[in-house]
C-alpha cells in the first residue's frame, strides 16, 4: 500500500512561479528562444524572463491575435516561442489566429496559459476558462498538456522545449499540492500511475490529481481499493493505459477543473467508447458558468472537491455493482 497523505499538508507552489523560474534556465541555453505576453506578465510570472532577457521579450498590449501572428512571424524565423496569457484570453480570443497560423503550420509555439478553470476565483465566470483543453484538443498537431504540480510542471516545460511542434500548456492560479517525487520523468502521451487499485480507476489532471489521492487514500477506510493516475498528457493520451486500467478495475472515474463535455472526461469516454467500452463517471465543471468567490470555496460549490470527487467514485461503483 502506498504511503497515506494529506494534501492539507503537503507543500504548495504555483505552476506560474516555476513557469517564470524555468524560463529564465531555458533562456540561459537557448538563445533562439523567445516569450511573448499580452500585458499580463507579472501574472504570468514571464516578467522574470523579460528581467533576464529584455531583448527576447515581446508584450504585445491587449492585442491577442495580434499576440499570435507575432509569435508565428517569429516561429518561421527559426524560433522557439513561448506565448503566455490567462486561459480565457489565449485559448478563447485568438482561437482562430491560432488554428490559421500556429497549428495548421505546425509551428515551433509553445502557448502557455495561466489561471485556468474556476480556481481564478473572484474573477468570477467571465475569467473561469472551463473550455480551453477542449479547444485546443480539437486543433490538428496541437499537443495538450495539463500538469498536476510544480514538479510536472518544471519537468513537461524542459521536455517539450526541444520539441519543435505546437503545444497548449495549462495552468492555475492557485498553488497546487507537490504530490509527485523529484525524479518524476513527464512522457509525452503517457499516464502516471500514482496509486494501484482494483476497485475503480480515478484518471485525472491539474489540481484534481492530487484530490484523486486524497479521496483514493480516505476511501481505503471504506475498504474501496481506489487506481489513481495522473493523465497529463492530455493529446496525445495514453489509450494503452486507459484500457489497461478499465480492464483492471472495470469502472473508470475523470476529474478535471474543467468542463466535463470536451476535455479530459470526453477524451478517456472516446478511448474506452472504441476500444473498451467500461463505466465511466465524469467528475468536473458540469454545464455550466462559474462563480465569483475565493478559489476553493468556488471549487467546493461546483464538487471540485475530495468529497465531490468521493461522491462520483462511488456512483461509479454502484453502477458497476449493477
Amino acid at each position: 500500500m502506498a504511503e497515506e497523505i494529506d494534501i492539507n499538508k503537503l507543500p504548495k507552489k504555483a505552476l506560474r512561479d516555476t513557469y517564470g523560474e524555468v524560463l529564465v534556465e531555458l533562456g540561459k541555453i537557448d538563445p533562439e528562444m523567445v516569450v511573448l505576453d499580452a500585458d499580463l506578465s507579472e501574472s504570468t510570472r514571464t516578467h522574470k524572463f523579460q528581467v533576464a532577457y529584455p531583448d527576447r521579450f515581446f508584450n504585445a498590449g491587449i492585442a491577442e491575435q495580434n499576440l499570435i501572428g507575432i509569435a508565428a512571424g517569429l516561429a518561421y524565423t527559426g524560433r522557439t516561442v513561448y506565448v503566455s496569457s490567462f486561459a480565457i484570453f489565449l485559448a478563447g480570443r485568438p482561437w482562430e489566429i491560432i488554428r490559421q497560423q500556429i497549428a495548421y503550420n505546425k509551428l515551433n509555439v509553445k502557448l502557455v496559459a495561466s489561471h485556468g478553470g474556476v480556481s481564478v476565483g473572484q474573477d468570477g465566470a467571465s475569467h473561469q476558462m472551463n473550455e480551453d483543453v477542449s479547444l485546443m484538443r480539437t486543433l490538428p498537431n496541437m499537443n495538450v498538456i495539463v500538469p498536476a504540480d510544480s514538479i510536472e510542471m518544471e519537468k513537461v516545460l524542459k521536455k517539450v522545449h526541444w520539441i519543435k511542434e505546437p503545444f497548449y500548456i495549462r495552468m492555475g492560479r492557485e498553488k497546487f499540492p507537490v504530490i509527485l517525487p523529484e525524479n518524476y520523468e513527464f512522457e509525452l502521451g503517457k499516464g502516471y500511475v500514482l496509486k494501484e487499485g482494483k476497485d475503480v480507476s480515478v484518471i485525472a489532471c491539474g489540481v484534481m490529481v492530487s484530490m484523486a489521492l486524497q479521496a483514493a487514500y480516505e476511501l481505503e477506510d471504506e475498504g474501496i481499493d481506489v487506481e489513481v493516475i495522473n493523465m497529463s498528457s492530455i493529446k496525445p493520451i495514453d489509450k494503452d493505459l486507459i484500457i489497461q486500467t478499465a480492464k483492471k478495475t472495470g469502472a473508470v472515474v475523470t476529474s478535471e477543473e474543467h468542463s466535463i463535455i470536451g476535455g479530459l472526461g470526453s477524451a478517456v469516454a472516446e478511448v474506452l467508447a472504441e476500444n473498451y467500452p467500461t463505466i465511466l463517471v465524469r467528475h468536473g465543471v458540469e454545464d455550466r458558468f462559474g462563480i465569483s468567490g475565493p478559489a476553493w470555496e468556488v471549487m467546493e460549490e461546483l464538487g471540485l472537491s475530495v468529497p465531490g470527487l468521493k461522491k462520483k467514485i462511488k456512483e461509479a461503483l454502484t453502477k458497476k455493482v449493477r
